[in-house]
């Protein structure tokens, strides 16, 4: 591995929550000639491999941006596309994540998604709640200033209802209100592809969290990539707004 080891074999100061930005799959398809559609096909194997090496090195939660809430813009052939590989995923892999006690969750506008995928989704999310070694959110249809709303929506409805005084919102209250209220925010955000951007990604659960990018497409992002990211991770000093101690 390239990161640096102890002498167990094992990342030293692994992240607990890493989220990742899968980008790239359709210019990999297109790079190659090929439909756009084969590429997001390739995206969900790499995802596979890499959830399955994320949880083999112990990180216990990944939340990954599966479909934002701007990708339904893109071709209504290539949206199919994508919901027809999330649907077979979620039917095909349920016996496989509940043997390796992974948990699936999801966050976004999940009532935009089609009728077959909600179905597929509620089940499997039934079925491996109990999953304890590693928690797999799929943000689908999701878009950070849609979550924020709909928070503001949700805590305007308890003042209303005189359940919680506007003077008591505070930043926990926001927090508990948002989709993410069960995680703890991400230690580590990878995006690959070449973009330097969020995209509208979990803007507020990133604000400490340690970025990192490269310009690996998607469906070539393999575990020398994760090593790499993580490796750029354990040379970060994480100081939440505070200074280090040898700077006092």
């Amino acid at each position: 591995m390239s990161a640096k080891l102890h002498s167990e074999g094992h990342f030293l100061k692994l992240p607990e929550h890493v989220a990742i930005v899968m980008d790239g799959n359709g210019r990999w398809a297109e790079k190659r000639g090929l439909s756009r559609h084969i590429g997001h096909e390739q995206g969900a194997k790499t995802t596979q491999h890499v959830v399955q090496y994320l949880s083999e090195l112990g990180i216990k939660y990944v939340t990954l941006y599966a479909f934002s809430s701007e990708n339904w813009q893109r071709p209504r052939d290539e949206v199919d596309a994508v919901m027809q590989i999330l649907d077979d995923y979620l039917k095909n892999d349920v016996d496989e994540l509940v043997k390796n006690e992974i948990k699936i969750a999801a966050i976004g506008d999940l009532s935009s998604l089609p009728g077959s995928v909600q179905k597929s989704l509620a089940q499997v999310v039934l079925k491996t709640q109990h999953g304890k070694k590693l928690t797999i959110t799929l943000a689908l249809s999701y878009g950070a200033w849609g979550e924020v709303v709909d928070a503001c929506q949700a805590i305007s409805k308890e003042c209303l209802e005189q359940t919680i005084l506007v003077s008591s919102i505070n930043k926990e209250v926001l927090r508990n209100n948002l989709y993410t209220n069960d995680l703890p925010d991400p230690d580590l955000l990878i995006r690959c592809g070449g973009e330097v951007r969020l995209s509208n990604f979990l803007l507020l659960q990133l604000s400490y969290t340690e970025l990192y990018f490269c310009n690996t497409l998607w469906p070539d992002f393999g575990r020398s990539d994760v090593d790499r990211a993580l490796k750029s991770f354990q040379g970060r000093q994480r100081r939440f707004g505070e200074i280090s101690p040898h700077q006092l």
